[in-house]
């Protein structure tokens, strides 16, 4: 490991618990049985309960603005806490918290018989008061709230939020009792008529930066509304829900410039291509992982910030190169946030979530490799295929392995460059240290995910 600073904590439980120390090519199985519950643990530190409650920083005497059961803060930081860190994260986004509800569903946790998880019963409660509350404030689609569960009057208001919120509902519906059931459909059915209302408008973006026709807005809108429309437990699908799925469908074509799907159609939103929110967009929305537009996109984002020609490569990547990991990713060429909106300094700093999102690109294109026992190579996705070695005369069986493997390399390097296993916003993209905001709950979500479209197994919490 001579090639990254020494002094530093990756990789120390993993080098403490295993014969095998340093990096490998592959996790082996009691990797992947362990870390993810691990990394299960970290991020309901981050998830509220009436036993475990945050206090507002902002208001810390004030009983009344303490954590409401169920809300999900990005993270535990708050700039007198944190050094260096300007950023208050001790807020519920509406799009983190249903990410992470994602992966409390997908945990399966035990239970009482006839009882619910609680976690997800306090979601689901938690949801209706956020929706309740921006209704009544006259502002139903705002991106983020308090921990009391009251909208933020200084932010942003963006339409992915409710379908995210809806389709992690609908990811749990089967595991809620039935009172909370009730509550479940009410505020899907909100969530459905509101989208309904706005789709087609310019929305602020998955990065809360720019505002426009966003691509992982339309993706996920469009998911939304065909599990509506799919639905079997009851919630009334609105005779204007297929107008809405058509409309969707055509806006996202309009996305594809000839190399690549652009993320945010916005004459003011130039050097914002390639983002890494279009791969975002196949996991959580409706984009199918083997669309070779979407792997042409995908193409140019490892190109960007893993070879040797663009001047996009993070310096880490060519240090870990020489040690079989990586490569990490960041968010979109040129991004300067790096956690201290004062610096004003060049970021350029690879992001924990979205390595682990392109890791389960790779995986979930590997494991639709296999069923379908075909490989989608044509002239958008070649190189995509062949950053991995794979080529249309590749074997499906080979190519599953090298997309594995592939996947296997960038999750190794979050963890080999985390803290104790714990997942920082960000790694420095030339030393590779974390930095930014500590502990983000949506990198810990995202590793999850990754996991789990490789092993096929759920997380015991």
């Amino acid at each position: 490991m001579s090639t990254i600073p020494t002094g530093r904590a990756h990789n120390t439980a993993l080098a403490a618990s295993s014969p095998k120390v340093g990096p490998r090519l592959a996790f082996d199985q009691a990797d992947l049985l362990t870390l993810p519950q691990h990394m299960y643990e970290l991020m309901m530190r981050n998830v509220a309960s009436d036993g475990f409650v945050f206090t507002d920083p902002r208001n810390p005497t004030n009983a009344a603005m303490n954590s409401a059961p169920g809300c999900v803060i990005a993270a535990p930081s708050f700039p007198a806490n944190t050094p260096g860190i300007d950023q208050n994260y001790v807020y519920n986004w509406t799009r983190d918290a249903a990410i992470t509800a994602m992966e409390i569903a997908a945990a399966k946790l035990p239970c009482a018989p006839g009882t619910a998880p609680e976690p997800l019963i306090d979601y689901v409660t938690f949801a209706q008061t956020t929706q309740q509350n921006a209704k009544a404030a006259g502002i139903p689609i705002r991106a983020s709230f308090s921990i009391a569960g009251l909208p933020r009057l200084d932010w942003t208001d963006q339409s992915d939020g409710p379908a995210l919120q809806s389709l992690a509902i609908l990811s749990a519906f089967s595991q809620l009792d039935a009172p909370t059931q009730v509550i479940a459909k009410n505020v899907i059915t909100n969530n459905v008529n509101t989208l309904l209302n706005v789709f087609q408008n310019p929305t602020f973006n998955l990065w809360e930066e720019r505002q426009g026709f966003s691509f992982f807005a339309r993706s996920v809108q469009l998911r939304c509304f065909q599990a509506i429309k799919a639905n079997t437990i009851g919630i009334a699908v609105p005779p204007a829900i297929d107008a809405a799925i058509a409309s969707l469908q055509a806006a996202l074509a309009t996305h594809w410039n000839g190399t690549m799907y652009v993320s945010i159609i916005n004459p003011q939103a130039a050097n914002y291509d390639p983002n890494i929110d279009i791969v975002s967009a196949s996991l959580y929305g409706a984009i199918p992982c083997t669309d070779t537009k979407l792997l042409a996109t995908a193409a140019q984002l490892r190109h960007q910030w893993a070879d040797d020609d663009s001047p996009e490569l993070y310096p880490i990547n060519v240090a870990d190169q020489a040690l079989s990991v990586g490569p990490l990713f960041g968010r979109y060429p040129g991004d300067t946030y790096d956690g201290d909106m004062a610096d004003n300094i060049l970021g350029r700093h690879p992001w924990a979530l979205c390595t682990c999102n392109f890791a389960q690109l790779y995986y979930n294109v590997a494991n639709t490799v296999a069923k379908n026992n075909s490989i989608p190579i044509d002239a958008n996705s070649q190189l995509f295929f062949s950053q991995v070695g794979v080529t249309a005369a590749t074997a499906v069986a080979d190519a599953v392995t090298a997309l594995q493997n592939a996947a296997d390399q960038m999750l190794w390097a979050v963890i080999y460059h985390s803290d104790h296993l714990e997942l920082s916003e960000q790694f420095d993209g030339v030393s590779g240290y974390e930095k930014s905001v500590k502990n983000l709950t949506w990198s810990y979500a995202a590793f999850l995910s990754a996991v789990r479209a490789k092993t096929g197994q759920t997380v015991q919490g």
